[in-house]
């Protein structure tokens, strides 16, 4: 398959609806070194990869039930339980750590690195022979959950990458018309009189 037809074709499969195998360590490791060829102005590497497989799942997933339950005390077992296996849900999870470093390279640039990052293991991991699906959820964003991952104060999650195999063909889903979502920027740009009188341009025409 090309490069090409990969990238159209690509779609996320839910976590619920993977099943083994998994990525092997080798097959782990391609996708997570395509992850890391991905856009870095200034080759600041704003990005980590923590690995989350076997029974580290269960002990996540043991953190994610006791901060749900420090959260809402009134939450029932069948929460907490849903919680326990909520990292569960796929042979292999990579948590995806944005890591910004502070300098002259706008911290913005180097968030979006991280995003690109999940993104090239999406396509990686299809080219593979396996389903992916790149989430965040309440737990990305918990402080508990996050110093249990071993993540540094400053450390944000830019998402789980969820891999496995498909317990059943994806169907496609409904994609955006081309025409609603692209448009080219015209010759004569849209700026008001008050704009271009502060930028010290001259009228059009």
């Amino acid at each position: 398959m090309s490069a090409l037809t990969l990238l159209l074709k690509r779609r996320s499969v839910v976590a619920r609806m993977m099943i083994e195998p998994g990525p092997s360590d080798d097959e782990l490791a391609t996708i997570l070194k395509a992850g890391m060829r991905v856009p870095d102005h200034g080759r600041l590497y704003p990005w980590r990869f923590v690995i989350i497989r076997g029974a580290a799942r269960q002990s996540l997933g043991e953190v994610l039930a006791a901060a749900t339950r420090a959260a809402d005390p009134e939450a029932d077992e069948r929460r907490l339980e849903m919680e326990r296996g909520r990292i569960a849900r796929a042979p292999v999870v990579v948590c995806v750590v944005s890591r910004v470093v502070a300098g002259k390279i706008a911290e913005w640039e180097q968030i979006l690195s991280s995003g690109a990052a999940c993104q090239n293991m999406l396509v990686a991991a299809h080219s593979c022979g396996y389903v992916a699906q790149w989430l965040t959820e309440w737990c990305a964003y918990d402080p508990d959950v996050k110093r249990a991952l071993g993540l540094e104060p400053d450390d944000r999650i830019a998402g789980f990458v969820y891999l496995g195999s498909a317990a059943m063909p994806p169907a496609e889903r409904e994609r955006p018309v081309y025409e609603n979502v692209v448009r080219a920027l015209p010759t004569a740009l849209h700026l008001s009189v008050e704009d271009r009188r502060r930028l010290e341009m001259p009228g059009p025409g």
